[in-house]
C-alpha cells in the first residue's frame, strides 16, 4: 500500500513538473507584443488589453483568487507602490479568475486604486502562456514586454516592479 502511494505521488510530481515547464516554454518572451484579447473589468465593462497597453508603461500582475491571504498581500503591495508607479505614468492592471462582482468587492475592501480584470475562462492566462493559478507580473512599454516575473511575489510585487523599472533605466 505504501509503495502504491509513493508511486502515485511520484507520478503527480512528474506530471506537475512537465505541465509547468511546458507553460514556461510557452510564456510570453521579452519583446513580445501584448496579446490582443478582451475581458471584463471590475465594473463589468469590456476592456481590450492591446488597446489599453499600447502606449506608455503598463504593469499587469496575475493573482489566483481575490480576498485570499497571499493574493491580498500581492494586490496590497502593488497598491502601496501605486503612487510611485504613477509618477512614471505606469498603468496597473490586476488579473484573476474571479467574477467582476468579486473583483469590485475586493477592490473596494482594500482600496485598490487600479483596474481589476476578470479572467473567468482563463483566456488571458492562456494568451500569456501561464497557469491560471500562478502569480506572475509583466511590464510592457508601448505594448512590448520588457520584463516578467514568473515567480510572482506576494508582499513584494510592487517593490519588484519598481526595481525592474529602475534596472531598465525607466525610473
Amino acid at each position: 500500500m505504501r509503495f502504491m502511494i509513493l508511486k502515485l505521488m511520484y507520478a503527480f510530481l512528474l506530471i506537475s513538473i512537465i505541465m509547468f515547464s511546458s507553460l514556461e516554454a510557452q510564456s510570453l518572451k521579452i519583446g513580445s507584443e501584448i496579446p490582443a484579447i478582451t475581458a471584463l473589468d471590475h465594473n463589468g465593462s469590456t476592456i481590450n488589453l492591446k488597446d489599453q497597453l499600447s502606449k506608455g508603461l503598463s504593469l499587469i500582475f496575475f493573482y489566483p483568487k481575490a480576498d485570499t491571504p497571499g493574493c491580498t498581500q500581492q494586490a496590497c503591495s502593488v497598491r502601496d507602490a501605486f503612487s510611485i508607479l504613477q509618477i512614471k505614468g505606469v498603468q496597473v492592471f490586476g488579473i484573476s479568475s474571479d467574477t467582476p462582482k468579486s473583483q469590485n468587492s475586493f477592490k473596494k475592501k482594500y482600496a485598490l486604486p487600479y483596474c481589476l480584470i476578470s479572467d473567468r475562462k482563463a483566456e488571458i492566462a492562456k494568451a500569456f502562456g501561464k497557469s491560471r493559478w500562478s502569480r506572475q507580473a509583466y511590464l510592457f512599454n508601448n505594448g512590448l514586454l520588457i520584463w516578467k516575473d514568473t515567480k510572482g511575489a506576494t508582499s513584494k510585487q510592487g517593490e519588484e516592479a519598481i526595481s525592474a523599472l529602475r534596472e531598465l533605466n525607466l525610473f
